[in-house]
């Protein structure tokens, strides 16, 4: 059996990498033209029920633990006028160190032989199991696997349902070297991670490696409602922040890059297909939910479950797609419950309250 995985992002290479490890061989296709082509994004916590269970599969942890940055676990949420309302130190035992995801994407590839992952092939089109890329070149899957996000190429050999407006979206900001250029924002945020709930609206912050401080500024707003601001002027932006304590808004008119919309989709709740012979798909292809803190957890479960469901049923490839497939319709229509909670708190009624309580209950 050779397995072919479509994406190489945090699913598709945890499953080649537990594949390796098993002895499966498999290549990975990814549309970027190398590893460092896109930014990868931000800060990931890692939690000890998923995504670190994935890491364990690949034989990673001791790769892992040296990707972590120390003290990131502190959490701080603040009522709007800059109330310090909860301030929780790191005490290392969270269960959720915190890794930049470039770092635990390169930590993946280098554990993988040379030449698993093929750059630079954008996929066109899926027929069957047969993949055609845009320089024209094809190939035929023993077994095919979407690892390919939101906007899957895959996933429509499975099933029609496609990603739906989740009727949210963060605008993205970094603020650079954040204590000595930016000391009342960093100050705001802390060692960690900074939560500022409003009404139908967050400002949400973190501290990466390097005295960075990346925001992400939450609206639930329907999709036109962005086209009536320029999302790209933070001083639009802060507008709708007018009476929030200015060290807040400084994490958008601070900004030192251009402001980035990013609207959230989502794939049906509970959406599930049913047994195609030869293909599967893990991780945002399989399904896809609002940013909850589990996408990237889940991923990294789904490749490594999948990689080890391989390996247990040798020369029964559809028993090991069925298994893995139940349990993971299991364990994400349950992450997505759990989403709406967290949604809930955040963007429902008296949202700092809500948020409190909610962190107190775990």
């Amino acid at each position: 059996m050779h397995v072919t995985i479509i994406g190489a992002g945090l699913g598709g290479l945890t499953l080649a990498r537990v594949l390796h490890v098993n002895g499966i061989p498999s290549v990975v296709y990814e549309a970027e033209e190398s590893p460092t082509s896109r930014a990868q994004g931000g800060m990931l916590d890692i939690h000890d029920y998923n995504g670190q269970l994935a890491v364990e599969a690949a034989g990673l942890m001791d790769e892992f633990r040296g990707l972590v940055l120390e003290g990131r676990q502190a959490m701080r949420v603040l009522g709007s006028d800059g109330t310090v309302l909860l301030d929780k130190a790191d005490d290392g035992t969270g269960g959720r160190p915190e890794v930049q995801r470039a770092d635990l994407r390169q930590m993946l590839l280098d554990s993988l032989p040379a030449g698993t992952v093929r750059w630079g092939h954008k996929v066109t089109s899926v027929e069957g199991r047969e993949v055609t890329f845009a320089d024209g070149s094809t190939v035929v899957a023993d077994l095919l696997v979407g690892a390919d996000g939101a906007w899957s190429r895959v996933r429509p050999l499975l099933t029609d349902a496609t990603p739906e407006y989740t009727g949210m979206a963060f605008v993205e900001t970094y603020l650079y070297n954040a204590d000595t250029r930016h000391p009342a924002a960093a100050k705001v945020v802390g060692g960690g991670s900074m939560f500022a709930p409003g009404q139908g609206k967050v400002i949400f912050a973190h501290r990466e490696a390097g005295d960075t401080l990346h925001a992400y500024v939450e609206f639930s707003r329907p999709l036109d409602w962005f086209d009536t601001i320029d999302v790209t002027d933070p001083r639009q932006v802060a507008a709708e922040f007018e009476d929030w304590a200015p060290e807040l808004t400084a994490l958008i008119t601070d900004s030192d890059t251009v402001p980035l919309l990013r609207p959230h989709y989502t794939l049906p709740a509970g959406h599930r297909w049913s047994r195609v012979p030869g293909v599967t798909l893990v991780g945002d292809a399989a399904h896809l939910s609002a940013p909850n803190g589990e996408g990237a957890n889940l991923a990294m479960l789904d490749g490594a479950e999948l990689g080890k469901a391989l390996a247990a049923h040798p020369g029964d490839v559809e028993a090991a797609l069925d298994e893995y497939e139940q349990a993971m319709f299991v364990r994400s229509t349950e992450t997505a419950a759990d989403s709406e909670v967290l949604m809930e708190s955040l963007f429902g009624d008296n949202p700092p309250e809500k948020l409190l309580e909610m962190l107190e209950q775990n």
